[in-house]
């Protein structure tokens, strides 16, 4: 009788799943002092099993797989252990209304079916002016391989001897645009740096898109082993004139490693940290707790041994790294660039570090820029919550000016 019953449910739930709510799904969860944007996609797997993965766009997280506890024409159950959550709701109507709980609180969670979009003017459609090729490098001692897009000038022709740059990205797995809330803003760096006469080379980090490799123990020297292979296969092509380094955060202290081994003909630093990585990490909470009115009481000690205790590989490291020798051997020329309300890398602590340890160049160029956040966006406070609903990826300005000083050199 209970195999009987148990076979009449499995038809009743493949009937069901015949006509079930597939599709993209998205809802609003008001937490109080933040909204957030939550996404569940509802698709089968090759062998027609029901799957669901969930979206915090908000906090940028695709993709992340969930339990499907119970799925039918007209309702949904999920849930994700390891983050102690669960969704529960039921089709009225047009909408999957239902109720969000995570860690024992909970949220009530309508949704629609709709794709969630951001409006990001600046990402270039195709078809380009230029030509772009994928490639790939190795990293053959780390056992991984970094494929990207190598972007040729727009009008560029065999045996054109023109400037390149090797992209990296900040802290993190990131993608070879650098993409983030549907930002790309390595993306438009590349496009206008094509336009302008200027080739460039963005690679996906180990583990990310297309490339391979470990990444459990990874940190910022890893990074730039990585970034080091890169430059190297751009020399080995003798295509460019001059081969540069463009990074971004933690991309710009491997500009400062890779500068320090004299290997690179110049140098972008944008939102490079000038400090040791522990005064950066306390100046950090510090500034996003002022501006989030979030009262503080820990001192730089408590709050550093606070984050020791995560026992994270690449935070260990981070804090213990001190740019300072590796800015004062950098001898190629170098534009290092901040925004005056960056809350991540401090301009006024950072560039006032990097301008007094930099040796004396007269190509070199440091500004900091009115009004910019750590993405080099318009902003008003410059908190990481702003950059979801900033539409500019990157402000023209300093796309002008990082193209005209490496076409100056």
């Amino acid at each position: 009788m209970k195999n009987l019953f148990a076979a009449l449910m499995l038809l009743i739930s493949t009937m069901a799943s015949a006509q079930n709510i597939s599709g993209t799904w998205t809802g609003v969860i008001n937490a109080g002092v933040q909204k957030l944007h939550i996404v569940f996609n509802i698709n089968k797997d090759k062998a027609g099993k029901d799957v669901c993965t969930m979206d915090s766009p908000d906090q940028s997280a695709k993709g992340i797989p969930t339990e499907l506890v119970y799925i039918s024409a007209d309702s949904l159950s999920v849930k994700i252990s390891a983050a102690a959550i669960e969704y529960n709701g039921k089709l009225e109507g047009d909408s999957i209304k239902g109720t969000f709980t995570q860690m024992g609180m909970n949220f009530p969670l309508n949704l629609k079916k709709e794709t969630l979009r951001y409006n990001r003017p600046q990402n270039p459609a195709e078809p380009y002016p230029y030509t772009t090729e994928e490639v790939k490098f190795y990293n053959n001692p780390a056992d991984a391989i970094l494929k990207g897009t190598l972007t040729y000038p727009a009008g560029y022709k065999k045996g054109d001897r023109v400037p390149v740059v090797l992209m990296v990205t900040g802290s993190g797995p990131e993608n070879r645009d650098e993409e983030l809330f549907e930002h790309k803003p390595f993306l438009v760096i590349a496009d206008y740096l094509a336009r302008n006469g200027i080739a460039s080379l963005r690679y996906d980090d180990r583990a990310v898109g297309k490339s391979i490799g470990k990444t459990v123990t990874m940190n910022t020297k890893e990074v730039a082993d990585d970034a080091r292979c890169g430059i190297n296969y751009l020399r080995d092509l003798k295509k460019f004139s001059m081969v540069g380094l463009l990074g971004h955060s933690e991309g710009g202290s491997v500009a400062f490693i890779l500068g320090a081994e004299d290997i690179l003909d110049f140098a972008v630093s944008m939102a490079g940290p000038g400090i040791k990585g522990d005064d950066l990490l306390y100046s950090q909470f510090k500034k996003i707790s002022e501006l989030s009115a979030k009262p503080y009481s820990m001192t730089k000690e408590q709050y550093i041994d606070y984050v020791k205790k995560m026992d994270n590989p690449w935070m260990n490291y981070f804090i213990d790294y001190n740019p300072m020798q590796d800015i004062k051997n950098t001898s190629c020329p170098v534009l290092a660039i901040n925004g005056d309300k960056d809350v991540q890398v401090i301009a006024s602590l950072n560039i006032d570090e990097i301008k007094k340890n930099l040796p004396n160049n007269n190509k070199t160029v440091i500004k900091i820029y009115p009004g910019l956040n750590h993405l080099f966006q318009p902003c008003d406070t410059g908190l990481p919550t702003e950059y979801i609903n900033i539409e500019q990826t990157i402000s023209e300005e300093v796309l002008k000016d990082i193209a005209g000083w490496i076409n100056a050199l």
